[in-house]
């Protein structure tokens, strides 16, 4: 599967902050930016390659132990495919 790219975006209350934990913590290298806006280069893991449910996913901690799992699909019929 080519991983495709995706586009998750959140609003932020500081975008010091966001470039902490994104980039700093998470490790997400900072692509364009401006005085409003980061963009993050995410790199994803395929799972279940050739499998029903082939996923590009993607796991973090968040600064108080929650995992995050963040995943994208290829074919988006595949998202509960067994």
């Amino acid at each position: 599967m080519p991983v495709m790219p995706f586009h998750l975006a959140f609003p932020v209350t500081s975008l010091d902050k966001a470039r902490a934990f994104y980039g700093g913590l998470l490790g997400c290298p900072e692509g364009r930016s401006s005085p409003e806006w980061i963009d993050f280069d995410i790199e994803p893991h395929i799972r279940f390659k050739g499998q029903a449910g082939e996923q590009a996913t993607m796991f973090f901690l968040d600064p108080c132990g929650n995992a995050i799992e963040f995943k994208a699909f290829d074919n988006p019929a595949m998202l509960f495919a067994k």
